[in-house]
């Protein structure tokens, strides 16, 4: 079977889209299957028509810089069918955003194809968190259609959580045709337990300190100023607590403007964006990540990634109690929840952690156990067979 996976973006390029996108290709390639995968005007602006990335071909959309959204889609649209064309694929997979969604569609019913809908986040929700306004309603009103009407023409659905889920089914669409393939992590790519690099936390000054931190991109919902407040708290009985930042991101200078008004300087340290393959050593000097998100639709609704790698490092961690998380993370036997957007309870939650220190190893494996079992990538992709399949029949495949 040979799949056209429809994409936003991928690799060069880093993000918790692309990761999920290679854990799919490399479980979906184990099954035997064949994968060909095309990138939208998102990828960047360039002539390319085809990239190779560490052993991946990519086939791209060639566009200009500042392409508006309708020329995005008729530019997809256009590559799309070249693309199908060329590599005559049995079945068009569209990864969100609907602006994939739309154009596959448009290609699969030309060429008779059946098409999956892969539904990550919606359109409109992650548009109106990123920073729109009230303003914005008549935008969010028509980006939720145009979402309704993709879910609605799509031979089958699937989604990374039972948020999402519920939300199709809110909609009026049929929860036989929506399946959870939810997200996981391959445990074999992260270190268990492992101790930290004396040398990088002798040049970050944590020497003898306790490391509060937060690993990823910097979106206003991940709520970090809230971790900056706690731990403003807590330094009056905790004067060797720090903060490592390690990232980048829209709120980085708001975040910088609230650790100077709080004369944290010395107590917080933002490293930056740093290299994929070196991200793993700034998590070893970490005592308790925080992973506080806001309460929004958004968090309510996605599951996200980073939970999950912190277990299967056997991190520590506190999480707010958002939907996302709640459907991810069991309190007190693989982290730690607290009451969101409230940092007296983000404190306390940090407090918990570490005053329950003896308890550690047994979370810690707890936690792993967890994703060995429950959330691996083998296990997630191959519910695409059955997806696959009923999608299929529909055209005598």
């Amino acid at each position: 079977m040979r799949i056209l996976h429809v994409l936003d973006h991928s690799v060069p390029l880093h993000s918790g889209y692309t990761f999920r996108t290679l854990a799919i290709l490399r479980e979906q390639r184990a099954l035997g299957w064949e994968t060909v995968h095309l990138t939208t005007p998102k990828q960047g602006a360039g002539p390319s028509l085809q990239e190779k990335v560490d052993g991946w071909l990519f086939y791209r959309t060639p566009s200009g810089e500042r392409t508006g959204l309708l020329q995005q889609m008729r530019l997809t649209t256009a590559r799309l069918a070249e693309v199908v064309r060329t590599t005559q694929p049995d079945l068009i997979h569209a990864h969100s955003p609907v602006l994939n969604a739309l154009p596959s569609l448009r290609i699969g019913r030309k060429y008779r194809l059946p098409v999956v809908y892969e539904v990550r986040a919606f359109w409109e929700d992650a548009a109106v968190d990123h920073g729109t306004t009230a303003e914005d309603s008549l935008r969010y009103r028509v980006s939720r259609a145009m979402e309704t009407y993709a879910l609605r023409k799509a031979d089958q659905i699937t989604t990374i959580c039972e948020g999402l889920r519920s939300d199709m089914v809110q909609r009026g669409l049929s929860a036989d045709r929506i399946t959870v393939i939810p997200n996981a992590v391959d445990v074999g790519m992260f270190q268990f337990g492992a101790p930290p690099d004396l040398e990088l936390r002798r040049t970050l000054g944590l020497e003898q300190a306790i490391v509060l931190g937060f690993v990823g991109s910097f979106y206003g919902y991940e709520g970090l100023n809230l971790l900056v407040e706690a731990a403003r708290r807590m330094l009056s009985r905790l004067p060797n607590l720090r903060v490592l930042l390690v990232g980048g991101g829209p709120q980085e200078g708001n975040l910088k403007e609230q650790v100077a008004a709080a004369g944290m300087q010395d107590k917080v340290v933002f490293t930056g964006r740093v290299p994929h393959n070196q991200v793993q050593r700034y998590y070893d000097l970490i005592d308790v990540l925080a992973f506080p998100r806001l309460p929004m639709r958004l968090t309510e609704l996605v599951t996200p990634l980073k939970p999950l790698e912190a277990m299967a490092q056997g991190r520590m961690f506190v999480a707010s109690d958002v939907g996302g998380h709640r459907e991810l993370i069991r309190h007190a036997e693989t982290g730690f929840l607290f009451r969101a957007g409230d940092p007296a309870a983000l404190e306390k939650a940090i407090t918990e952690v570490l005053d329950c220190r003896s308890a550690w190893p047994q979370i810690r494996t707890q936690a792993r156990r967890f994703v060995e079992v429950e959330r691996t990538w083998a296990t997630s992709v191959a519910r695409y067979k059955e997806v696959y399949r009923r999608a299929m029949e529909q055209y005598g495949q």
